[in-house]
């Protein structure tokens, strides 16, 4: 069982910034729960203390994290890929959410007949990514007859339907915001996700080492889950072929000598056609666990 720190020391803990609204909070609350950091926030306060855990966490919209980290004044941080880029800091990059997950594109209407994002080559761009996007079209334009770029902090999407500019570059996940503004894709800037980005110089490195290892394994759990089964022993080789585990699955002898029960690891998305194959081969009993956490 965890025990609480000693709170005399939170002025030396190893500070955690995650943002603090929005779907990538959602998502990053629950990964905190997952890995045990539990915390207390108060109504309109930005900073929480883990009770169990050496970390202080502080929330703060998800454009600025990755400054706060390249900078020092926080230790780890966990933002999009997107506003890493658009940063344009220096940091340590320890881990791949595999939430979060969309593309900055350029977008241009539909009824323009737009394909090629040269097209847009002297033109008007409106987005919230003006580093990403001068750096994207420089490259595609070789540094000749830039767009003139306006820097929107919101509704991106409605700024060629206002007739602010011919084109946007903007975040797209689902595709149907971009779809009801009339735009379509003709260029990606940079597919990304939520990542878990450190400072290259903080002096909480076992702390930050410890944090990633929970996240891994959260994330791990969260992919996979465990099937239990009992299987003839002379399938058992078979059924090992389809359930070989992390690294072997577990075998157990039952009472029955001719039978073993056997566990596994198994991917989320494989759990059905895993189920079908091994009752082909004369399985019984299978049922299915999730994981809440898990090392490897």
């Amino acid at each position: 069982m965890d025990e609480e720190f000693d709170m005399s020391q939170v002025d030396n803990l190893c500070v955690l910034a995650v943002p603090k609204k929005g779907r990538l909070f959602e998502k990053v609350e629950k990964m905190l729960d997952g890995i045990g950091l539990q915390y207390q926030r108060e109504a309109r306060q930005d900073i929480a203390f883990c009770r169990s855990f050496p970390l202080k966490i502080v929330f703060l919209p998800a454009k600025d994290i990755a400054c706060f980290v390249g900078d020092g004044n926080v230790d780890v941080g966990i933002t999009g890929q997107d506003m890493v880029a658009e940063s344009n800091v220096k940091v340590d990059e320890i881990l791949s959410t595999g939430f979060g997950r969309c593309q900055l594109a350029v977008q241009a209407p539909i009824a323009t007949g737009i394909k090629d994002p040269k097209e847009l080559l002297g033109k008007r761009i409106a987005t919230s990514f003006p580093f990403l996007t001068e750096k994207y079209f420089k490259q595609i334009g070789n540094g000749e007859n830039m767009p003139s770029i306006r820097v929107i902090s919101g509704s991106v999407e409605a700024a060629c339907g206002l007739g602010l500019a011919d084109a946007v570059v903007d975040l797209v996940e689902t595709g149907t915001t971009m779809r009801a503004a009339g735009l379509e894709i003709v260029g990606s800037v940079l597919k990304t996700e939520a990542v878990v980005v450190s400072n290259l110089h903080s002096n909480h490195q076992k702390t930050i080492e410890t944090l990633k290892k929970r996240i891994q394994g959260y994330l791990l759990a969260k992919q996979h889950r465990m099937m239990y089964y009992n299987i003839p022993r002379e399938q058992l080789e078979n059924a090992a072929k389809i359930t070989p585990g992390a690294k072997k699955p577990t075998v157990t002898p039952l009472a029955d000598e001719s039978w073993l029960s056997v566990g596994a690891m198994v991917l989320s998305v494989q759990v059905n056609n895993i189920m079908d194959a091994l009752h082909e081969l004369g399985a019984t009993d299978i049922f299915v666990v999730d994981l809440l956490n898990c090392r490897t």
